[in-house]
């Protein structure tokens, strides 16, 4: 079967009717081929089959065949971070002359996208033909649309940005930070990037992105078993590895199927060791997630300081919500001072949690979900003394899902401050403390972007409970009501500020067995 007619197969359902082939990985070791496709439009379980089916065709003999679905929509927004990203990876000199704001992109069949451009940078455009192409290859490979690109001068793209009906979020494009790999020994692959991006940056899609830090957490897992129409099971599920890294900068969960000829050298990995791992960072549904491909051994440079980003001053006094003390008498029999670990007593915590209209907490997903409740709580000397909550007004209709799962109507929202007028108060909240959150990097990823909008660099030390509760406690799942009820905690989930609390109180929990902070 060639591409064309495997195209054309997987075509004739609705929800693929647009689909494009985005690229085949062949692994002969494994005898695997994994088939990843792009569609525009949502697709059914039955869609999902057939193109199972037309993948089980398309292979050769002997191998196995994978499908890996994804669902993108072509938007202005994503699609200028799409061409910044490539011209970084690919011509970094024309990178060096082309800003967000210089991109112009407009939808329909084709989408165009042009660069404006003045007069010195139009001939070295136009000197090198392939970067157009280039760019315009990558999308098609990208989104399911035809794409056309030109240049224009610099003031006529103005123009058509002001004339865009749409108004869009502007997007500021920031390369990722990155440091090199030291001590690398192969495990799985030698030819892969020596130079690991700070998790903290790790927002984009990249066929291979490069991470190295130090394990945290291990867990062999399996995946749910095949079955037929009746219910019994046709084909056992695959083990995989379940790992947690943390570079210094962040955390980041991964999976990795193991391989027969390097599965003994990955089985003598352990918490604590250094590891880079190569892999793809890819949508699935609204949420980036990374799959590791490649693991090796490598740490980052002795002595290594994070790069610090530069940003606007803290501010001075509160304007729009002040924090208020917090009496909570519950905390006089839970936390007892005499068995309070020094890291605790000595260092000071914000512990947040968002309420939001929805899962797209990066540009890469598309057009961001908006905020629409922050409750966070702070701990001074091992006690809850603090809290900061408020509504926020998201700028737009909350969806009926969102708000019978929130408890958050429109008329809840529409008399609070929005978001740019919360931000700096938040900002003054955390400084100078370390942040906590259940799950904590999914919310730090909203209260990050928020800020940088702002032109505050939003850079904490995070601690993750979750993180934290899989590697001391023995639990069916580590969601937040069943640590709650492991503690003896009662709480009302999906409010932010409740959230909040009960996170604190679980942390404090943690922290009390465990005798000191993780690594962060």
């Amino acid at each position: 079967m060639t591409q064309i007619e495997f195209l054309r197969k997987i075509r004739e359902n609705d929800g693929l009717k647009h689909a494009v082939l985005r690229k085949i990985e062949i692994s002969e070791s494994d005898r695997r081929c994994l088939f990843e496709v792009i569609t525009d439009m949502p697709y059914t379980a039955q869609d999902e089959q057939a193109a199972q089916e037309a993948v089980r065709e398309a292979v050769p003999p002997l191998f196995r065949g994978e499908l890996k679905l994804i669902k993108l929509v072509a938007d202005p927004q994503l699609i200028r971070h799409k061409i910044l990203e490539y011209l970084n990876h690919s011509h970094r000199a024309a990178a060096a002359c082309i800003r967000a704001e210089d991109i112009t992109v407009t939808l329909g069949d084709p989408v165009q996208f042009m660069f404006g451009v003045d007069g010195a940078e139009r001939g070295f455009f136009e000197k090198n033909e392939q970067l157009l192409s280039g760019v315009k290859g990558m999308l098609e490979r990208n989104f399911c649309n035809v794409f056309e690109g030109k240049l224009v001068d610099k003031e006529k793209a103005g123009i058509l940005d002001e004339e865009t009906e749409e108004e869009e979020e502007p997007f500021d494009y920031r390369p990722a930070r990155t440091f090199p790999v030291e001590g690398f020994e192969t495990i799985d692959e030698s030819n892969v990037p020596k130079n690991a991006t700070y998790i903290a940056d790790c927002d984009f899609t990249s066929d291979a992105l490069t991470i190295c830090g130090e394990v945290t957490f291990i867990q062999e897992r399996t995946t749910k078993p095949k079955t037929d129409a009746s219910g019994a099971v046709v084909k056992d599920g695959k083990p995989y590895l379940r790992f947690t890294v943390n570079d210094g900068t962040g955390m980041m969960s991964f999976s990795y199927f193991l391989r027969k000829r390097t599965e003994e050298k990955i089985r003598e990995i352990k918490e604590g060791d250094w590891i880079a791992v190569t892999g793809e960072n890819e949508m699935y549904g609204e949420r980036l997630s990374f799959t590791g491909r490649y693991i090796n051994r490598g740490h980052a440079p002795e002595g290594f300081v994070p790069e610090k980003r530069q940003g606007k001053a803290v501010p001075m006094h509160y304007s729009k919500v002040a924090p208020e003390e917090l009496i909570d008498y519950s905390q006089m029999n839970l936390f007892d001072q005499s068995v309070m670990p020094e890291d605790l007593v000595k260092n000071t915590f914000v512990v947040f949690d968002l309420e939001t209209t929805g899962l797209v907490n990066s540009p890469t997903g598309g057009k961001m979900d908006a905020i629409t409740e922050i409750g966070a709580v702070k701990i001074i000397g091992g006690e809850i003394k603090e809290k900061f909550t408020t509504l926020v007004n998201p700028e737009r209709k909350l969806d009926d899902e969102i708000v019978k799962l929130t408890g958050i109507t429109d008329d809840m929202v529409k008399d609070a401050p929005k978001i740019a007028e919360v931000i700096p108060d938040f900002v003054k909240f955390c400084d100078g403390c370390l942040l906590v959150g259940h799950n904590v990097q999914f919310d730090y990823k909203f209260v990050r972007y928020y800020a940088e909008k702002e032109e505050y660099a939003f850079e904490f030390k995070t601690y993750d409970t979750m993180s934290l509760a899989q590697s001391m406690l023995f639990l069916s799942n580590y969601k937040l009501n069943t640590l709650a009820d492991h503690y003896g905690i009662s709480f009302n989930h999906h409010r932010a500020w409740d959230d909040a609390l009960t996170t604190a109180k679980i942390f404090i929990e943690l922290i009390k067995a465990k005798k000191c902070l993780p690594k962060a």
